[in-house]
Formats: C-alpha cells, sequence, structure tokens
C-alpha cells in the first residue's frame, strides 16, 4: 500500500471514529477491515498529526496554573479554585467548595481521614460536603485538640462529627484543648485513655486533611482559646516561623521551628504528618501566602486545593528554592 493510500485510509477511520461517532468494531464491518488493524490506523492518525486532540479549559478553570504548580513544587495534586475576588470570604466559599468535590470524587473504601481543627476552610468543605453514596470511610480521626471555647468549641466538634456522618465512619475525637497550659498539663491528658487512643490512630491516617495558618492566628482560632501569647507568636516569628499545620510551626523554607511550646501542643506533629500518603492543604489568601509557599517548600502536603490569586502568588517569583539553604 502507497503511503498516500495508507493516509487516505487512516483519515477514513479517523473520520468515522472522532466525527461520526462510531465504534471501532462498526467501522471493522463497514471497511471490511480487521478491528486491530483499525486500531492500529487509530493510532497512527494522531503521530502522523491527522488527528489532533485540542483541549479548550472552561471559564473558571485555570489547568495551566495547576500544571506549573504541580511542577515547581513537586506535588501529586493541586485544584486552583476560581473565586470573585480577593476577599477572605469569597476565597473561602471557593476553596471549601473545591474541597467537598475533591474529597467526594476520591475517598477511598476503608480510608482513615484525618483532619485539623479551628480551620475556617475545612468547616466550609464539611459544610459544602454531600453525603458520600458508593464509599464508606473507616473513620475520621480528629488531628488537634478540639476543646476551648464553649462559644466556638461546636466548630471542632462538627469538623469532625459531621465529616464521620458523610462519609459513614467511625469519629475518633481528640477530647483535649490544642495547647495545654504547661508541658506537664499536656503529659496528664495524654495519660486519659481516650486521648491516648485517639493519638494512637494517627499512625493509620490515609488521607490528611489540613488547614495552614499564619503567625497571626485565624479569627476562629483565636477564638477558641488554642493560641500562643503574643509574646511567644513575637518569639516564633524572631526564630523565623512564617505558618503552621495543626499549630506545628515551620520556617519560609519548611524545616520546624522547634521551640519548647511544641511541648503544649496536644496533635499530629509534622514528621507524623509526612508519613501520611495524602496530605491535604487547603488554604488560601494574600495573609497565609507565606505560610502555603513554606508549607510546599518543606513537603508538608501533596496535595494543594487553593484560589487563583493565591496561586498566582505562589509562582510570583521568578527562582522559588527547591530546597532549605544549609544552616
Amino acid at each position: 500500500m502507497s503511503r498516500l493510500n495508507e493516509l487516505r485510509l487512516m483519515t477514513r477511520v479517523a473520520q468515522m471514529y472522532h466525527l461520526d461517532g462510531l465504534k471501532q468494531a462498526d467501522i471493522s464491518t463497514a471497511l471490511h477491515i480487521s478491528q486491530a488493524t483499525i486500531s492500529r490506523l487509530l493510532k497512527r492518525a494522531g503521530t502522523e498529526g491527522i488527528v489532533k486532540i485540542t483541549i479548550t479549559p472552561p471559564r473558571g478553570t485555570f489547568p495551566d496554573l495547576e500544571n506549573t504548580l504541580r511542577a515547581r513544587y513537586g506535588l501529586a495534586e493541586v485544584i486552583v479554585a476560581d473565586c470573585a475576588g480577593p476577599q477572605e470570604e469569597s476565597i473561602l466559599s471557593a476553596i471549601g467548595d473545591a474541597a467537598a468535590h475533591f474529597l467526594e470524587t476520591t475517598v477511598a473504601d476503608g480510608e482513615v481521614i484525618g483532619i485539623s481543627s479551628w480551620s475556617a476552610s475545612l468547616l466550609r468543605m464539611v459544610d459544602s460536603l454531600h453525603p458520600l453514596k458508593r464509599t464508606k470511610a473507616s473513620q475520621v480521626v480528629q488531628m488537634l485538640g478540639g476543646m476551648g471555647n464553649p462559644a466556638v468549641q461546636i466548630h471542632a466538634t462538627q469538623l469532625s462529627t459531621r465529616l464521620a456522618q458523610l462519609t459513614s465512619a467511625r469519629p475518633r475525637l481528640l477530647p483535649a484543648p490544642g495547647v495545654a497550659g504547661t508541658a506537664a498539663a499536656k503529659r496528664a491528658l495524654l495519660a486519659d485513655s481516650f486521648v491516648r487512643e485517639t493519638v494512637g490512630e494517627f499512625r493509620h491516617i490515609t488521607l490528611a486533611l489540613v488547614g495552614i495558618g499564619s503567625i497571626e492566628p485565624s479569627k476562629m482560632l483565636a477564638n477558641s482559646g488554642n493560641v500562643f501569647t503574643d509574646d511567644e507568636l513575637h518569639d516564633l516569628a524572631q526564630r523565623g516561623a512564617v505558618g503552621d499545620i495543626c499549630l506545628r510551626f515551620y520556617g519560609r523554607y519548611g524545616a520546624p521551628v522547634r521551640v519548647p511550646l511544641d511541648e503544649r501542643v496536644i496533635g499530629i506533629t509534622l514528621d507524623e504528618l509526612r508519613n501520611v500518603p495524602r496530605v491535604v492543604g487547603v488554604a488560601g489568601g494574600s495573609r497565609k501566602l507565606a505560610a502555603i509557599k513554606g508549607a510546599l517548600l518543606g513537603r508538608s502536603i501533596n496535595i494543594l486545593i487553593t484560589d487563583r490569586f493565591t496561586a498566582e502568588g505562589l509562582l510570583a517569583e521568578d527562582v522559588v528554592p527547591q530546597t532549605a539553604p544549609a544552616a
């Protein structure tokens, strides 16, 4: 068969398959050519440039931003949500909805889901979440102490218990404050069997959902009472801290900022979090830009759900260091 005749046949097969919507078996019958040959011709039609695939992203989606973020920060997945503006309320609504959809479509049967308390973005996610119909998670494990100011404690409780209901999972609550008054108080709280059992489940988490905090605590966290004093936060900033995950602070390159305050936090550590297969950071806003970048550079998360303004900010620098400088 001459090359021109072969190209003509490729074009005919491609038209029948892509434009006429015929199945390969139907094309095989119509042209009296084996289905294996039809499959081979369709593949070659692509390599020869006869068939060209064009993807036109719908308005409000940002695949180029997502691809660039994945490549620059070595992430397994990035979801960039559209929002009306850079205001915090708009961002929370957008990323909460995007995180809910991500959870609905990726949770596996038997999944052990970890969730951090006192996160406005995760609260929005749970508020947007629909009950899972085809899959059932195993457990929802609270990764940071949820006790605090009774006026706002319902938020922390709702994050864990409502998520467990929606995923048909067993809730494992952490009945302790996120920050104990002293290291001795923390040790006493960890002696409680219910607290100890939940902490013991950290090693079984397969999917962790975390908010990302800046040095300045969010309104929800501040109202909960699970915060350090102004002097302690100032000391953290002086030591180079830019953000936290579950009240575990880190610097601009993601290295942990280890201070005695860690001995008062009742929750998962950054080292424990890195052993979780999927760690999803749900965060956005200019106030958190340095904190999010630090979490990415430190490999504290491997999936990011954010808004388009924050995504652009994370790519604003021409050069982003891939590793921390020598100490």
